[in-house]
């Protein structure tokens, strides 16, 4: 299967917009984890009071079990410590959902950064891409032979310019009827121009 043209120019223009198309993903790859990662760091603080509140929270629990060692009064002294450890406890899980939604969000914004522009760019690339490669597959199965060459011709006055067959033949098409090679030839190199193939080659 042809995914480049056998001509030059024709080539050098579908290398050079496939390495714009690569260089466009990979910077935008880049934007996006930059992006991404600019989210996320806001959720260091939530990460750090999260982390001061749960070492808080088992100082009080530890303190609320030495308190809770003093004969008879035991039950009393650890109460506000127990008390104040579970508020800790919940100021934890608070901040991990905090540091929790943060990341979502930096993910799904990294994400977005990256494909709102590749899609968009990839819409308009593959297809034209695609449709050369079935252009060029098509036509490269009929290019064999002289009859070949005489299809791609009678193909050439139906679809090319008035311009462009003005400038083959003054009458193309009884030029064609009458088997004149080389029109036919400008002819079938005009349509095959189109495929980005070239003219085959005469043997014998």
């Amino acid at each position: 299967m042809r995914i480049y043209a056998q001509r030059r120019g024709q080539l050098a223009g579908q290398l050079a917009g496939d390495v714009a198309v690569l260089v466009w993903t990979v910077l935008w790859a880049a934007v996006g984890l930059a992006v991404s990662g600019a989210v996320g760091a806001l959720a260091g603080p939530a990460r750090e009071t999260a982390r001061t509140a749960r070492d808080l929270a088992g100082q009080f629990g530890d303190a609320a079990t030495s308190a809770a060692q003093v004969p008879g009064l035991g039950d009393q002294l650890r109460r506000p410590f127990d008390a104040a450890s579970g508020s800790l406890g919940d100021l934890v899980a608070t901040a991990d959902r905090q540091v929790v939604l943060i990341e979502r969000l930096a993910t799904a914004t990294g994400w977005l950064v990256f494909l709102i522009p590749v899609t968009t760019v990839l819409a308009l690339w593959v297809p034209r891409r695609v449709r050369f490669v079935r252009r060029a597959r098509a036509a490269q199965r009929y290019i064999d032979g002289a009859a070949d060459l005489d299809l791609f011709a009678l193909r050439a006055m139906a679809n090319q310019p008035m311009h462009v067959l003005a400038a083959i033949s003054d009458d193309p098409v009884r030029a064609w009827r009458s088997g004149d090679r080389r029109v036919i030839d400008a002819l079938a190199e005009a349509e095959l121009r189109e495929a980005g193939l070239l003219l085959p080659r005469r043997t014998g």
